[in-house]
């Protein structure tokens, strides 16, 4: 390794906690042009590839204590987004559905997403962006985390 790469190895992680910081500020920027925060975005998009699950479940998707998915997911619900629908199997709890409004909202955060990845990409070549993704997605996996969820996010909003 050359000392120049040698450097920009050792902040590697500054880096990316650098690079980290200004996507979530600018998603954050993006979904609330949509009247969202991250963690609605983050619910939404976790039901949308998960229906049916209950509050609990989000929250441990999630990595946040129950307690704060209930405002969450009262919000979401109040807003038409989201609907509580009794458990078949277990009358006890509710299974979370994203309503036709939340299903509407996905397809408008997957337009968002991509076009603030490719603004967050625009200084690589196509080449450079995939081979960064791969490296990044052998990162997460190393790291056991979920390529499609960002933990924690609900509890940084406050």
């Amino acid at each position: 390794m050359n000392p120049t790469a040698e450097g920009q190895s050792k902040r590697a992680a500054f880096l990316l906690s650098q690079l980290g910081a200004v996507a979530s500020s600018r998603f954050a920027d993006r979904t609330r042009e949509i009247g969202l925060t991250p963690g609605d975005a983050g619910v939404i998009r976790l039901l949308g590839r998960a229906p049916g699950l209950s509050q609990r479940s989000v929250a441990e998707k999630l990595g946040i204590v129950p307690s704060r998915v209930v405002p969450l997911i009262d919000s979401l619900q109040g807003r038409g987004l989201v609907e509580r629908v009794r458990s078949s199997t277990d009358r006890r709890n509710y299974e979370l559905h994203l309503t036709q409004a939340g299903r509407q909202v996905l397809r408008e955060l997957r337009g968002i997403a991509e076009q603030h990845e490719a603004e967050l990409l625009a200084p690589l070549t196509g080449e450079q962006a995939a081979q960064l993704g791969s490296l990044l997605a052998q990162l997460a996996d190393g790291h056991g985390l979920d390529r499609d969820l960002h933990r924690g996010t609900v509890s940084q909003q406050g």
